[in-house]
């Protein structure tokens, strides 16, 4: 494939010859080839595709709610071309028999590339699970009080040392559970789900897993932080951090809209916090955008604070949204490309992934960048038929490449959108 007169996010007009899977050339005037299919990307931005390191695609154990096959649609149709799984699954993924179950799910059903997260519980099987060819260690520590993945300070500093040995990253949900305000657990309106899962037990979580990743002369990254301190504690102490597109453009007075709905974890913040964690993605504190995709159906959303499940669907929607920053002059496309394919290549070690350069992977997203349109959770691809972001505007793909391979294109007249029929893969598999 010749795709020619493309922008890259740079601003440089470039041609991008693709070959047996990865970027051939990236120069002036190349000269289409009698075998190559040619794309006029004229006035178009081309654009490496998204790393989504955090993702819950929840099969096995809950293919009611998503499935390896929707999920990577959905993330195919945002330009999404790596998703990281996270290990909350049932079983979980703590030890090699759970590995090896859902790494045969995604080899088989997904269509972008993938990692697969291990997790850490009292039951987790070290040697077994970092045998594997795990992307990292996923959500541990003062994690999640409501769920079975938290764990105490001195286990995960046996799972920080057992993976740094292994050269695995440690990704670190840092919320402690000791901080949380029971004295809002009377209250009924879905606000009280903020009150309650406070902004210093962020924090301070961050605090504390940085000064023992320090201690042991290791590295950590902190997932979905939503508050400026948390940000903040993470950068100062060296570390990496993502936060997701609902903590940058959603917040506490959201609520009224959403409902349940809008129940995640870590909480939506005032919106003065949101401000101040937006500008912090946009000056380059903060290291990536991960979605922390996490789709349950509407019905298991539609109960009582207290008994509806956390997490919002977001990997169709992360880019598209941020595409729209861009429109809006909020954002560069150079800072995009950075928050969503180059840092996170960087971060996790995928040097043939998150630019676009010879050599690389031909992983790959063409934009009209004036293409705007109204995010629709009918049309969206995710299994359950919803998103917290309906009515926002949105720049979506017209074409999605992995390894070489169009896995999803739209004529944008139509709206018509077509699915290559193309298997992901691991992108640890060459690992030791």
């Amino acid at each position: 494939m010749l795709i020619s007169n493309a922008t890259l996010a740079d601003g440089r007009q470039r041609d991008v010859r693709v070959e047996d899977g990865t970027i051939a050339a990236v120069q002036r005037d190349l000269e289409l080839r009698d075998d190559e299919r040619r794309i006029d990307a004229t006035g178009k931005r081309l654009l490496p595709g998204m790393i989504d390191a955090h993702v819950h695609f929840r099969q096995p154990g809950a293919r009611h709610k998503e499935t390896w096959a929707a999920g990577s649609r959905a993330a195919a149709a945002g330009g999404v071309t790596t998703v990281v799984d996270q290990p909350n699954t049932e079983p979980p993924t703590v030890d090699g028999t759970a590995f090896d179950e859902k790494a045969a799910i995604a080899a088989m059903d997904s269509l972008v590339d993938f990692g697969i997260n291990g997790g850490v519980t009292e039951a987790w099987v070290p040697d077994e699970l970092l045998e594997r060819p795990l992307f990292a260690l996923g959500e541990v520590f003062l994690a999640d009080s409501t769920g079975e993945m938290g764990i105490d300070a001195d286990l995960f500093e046996q799972a920080l040392v057992e993976a740094t040995a292994r050269d695995v990253t440690v990704t670190v949900h840092a919320e402690d559970a000791t901080l949380f305000n029971q004295d809002v657990e009377v209250r009924e309106d879905p606000d009280a789900w903020s009150a309650y899962r406070t902004a210093r037990a962020e924090v301070a979580a961050v605090e504390r897993a940085c000064e023992v990743a320090r201690a042991n002369d290791a590295t950590i990254h902190i997932a979905h932080t939503s508050t400026p301190g948390g940000i903040d504690a993470a950068s100062e102490a060296g570390m990496t951090c993502e936060v997701t597109p609902h903590h940058m453009l959603l917040s506490r007075s959201d609520y009224d809209d959403l409902g349940t709905h809008g129940r995640m974890n870590p909480p939506l913040r005032r919106d003065s916090l949101r401000r101040k964690v937006f500008d912090r993605v946009a000056d380059g504190t903060v290291d990536m955008i991960a979605t922390d995709h996490a789709p349950h159906t509407l019905a298991e959303k539609d109960a009582s604070i207290w008994d509806a499940p956390s997490g919002v669907p977001g990997v169709e929607t992360a880019l598209p949204l941020l595409l729209a920053e861009v429109q809006a002059g909020r954002l560069t496309y150079e800072r995009v490309r950075d928050l969503t394919a180059a840092n996170p290549a960087t971060v996790f070690d995928l040097p043939d992934k998150g630019i676009v350069r010879p050599g690389n992977d031909a992983d790959l997203v063409l934009v009209d960048g004036t293409a705007t349109e109204t995010i629709d959770a009918a049309a969206l691809q995710t299994m359950c038929g919803w998103t917290p972001f309906e009515g926002f505007e949105a720049v979506f793909p017209e074409l999605t490449m992995v390894r070489g391979t169009v896995v999803y294109e739209r004529d944008l007249e139509s709206g018509d959108a077509t699915f290559a029929d193309h298997q992901g893969q691991n992108v640890r598999k060459n690992d030791p």
